[in-house]
């Protein structure tokens, strides 16, 4: 196998191994954006319920306020402009260290 033959089978194996890493993120951010449909249409239908200040460091549902940009993105636990969805009429019963989560953001010290 001469030098050019060897270097055409290595670009060959690099194209083929990227293109298989970015097909499992495709597909989960394929997931994602449905579960986000999903989430969307059970809160309008009113099925769940966004509930605030329970959620533990990085475990929150979209949307965790300044300084973050979706999911997983929360900064410490109980963070009180993070929040998670809960099924609905269950959000105040849920007991933190802080005290029961929240329908709307909560003002807690960083």
């Amino acid at each position: 196998m001469n030098r050019r033959s060897v270097t055409i089978a290595l670009a060959g194996s690099i194209a083929t191994a990227l293109a298989m890493i970015g097909a499992p993120a495709r597909a989960q951010d394929a997931a994602m954006e449905k579960m986000m449909r999903d989430t969307g249409e059970a809160i309008k239908a009113g099925k769940v319920e966004k509930c605030y200040g329970i959620a533990l460091k990085g475990q929150n549902d979209c949307k965790a306020g300044a300084g973050t940009t979706c999911a997983a993105t929360s900064k410490v636990d109980y963070q009180g402009d993070a929040f998670k969805i809960v099924p609905r009429g269950t959000c105040v019963t849920v007991q933190t260290p802080h005290g029961p989560g929240s329908l709307e953001p909560i003002k807690r010290p960083s």
